[in-house]
């Protein structure tokens, strides 16, 4: 594992405790999106891992960032029905921007 997978590790396990805090504020009747935002956040984790066990897989890269697009999409949802302010919602965007970005240089290195 070199140095770039191992802080794209760093920063998703630190978005998910980001986003656990998040997730305790949501009505018990929300649970389909608390869910999703939860397993996809949880999956995009394990493709991480995943990716970086193949050699120079681009394409389980590209299911990376489209599992954090989701996650996006999840997170707008939660701040128009208000489950979540937009400081954390901003803060939590940033947080996936910057993992965003590390992938695309991981894929530009592997590609």
């Amino acid at each position: 594992m070199n140095t770039t997978e191992f802080r794209i590790l760093t920063k998703m396990k630190e978005f998910i405790l980001l986003l656990d805090k998040a997730l305790m504020n949501f009505p018990k009747k929300e649970k389909v999106l608390h869910d999703r935002l939860e397993n996809t956040t949880y999956e995009t984790l394990e493709l991480i891992f995943y990716a970086n066990l193949k050699e120079k897989d681009i394409e389980e890269q590209r299911r990376i960032i489209s599992k954090i697009s989701m996650i996006d999409y999840y997170l707008e949802l939660s701040l128009k029905k208000q489950y979540i302010n937009e400081k954390l919602c901003k803060n939590l965007c940033d947080e996936l921007r910057n993992i965003t970005k590390m992938i695309y240089g991981w894929i530009k290195i592997n590609g």
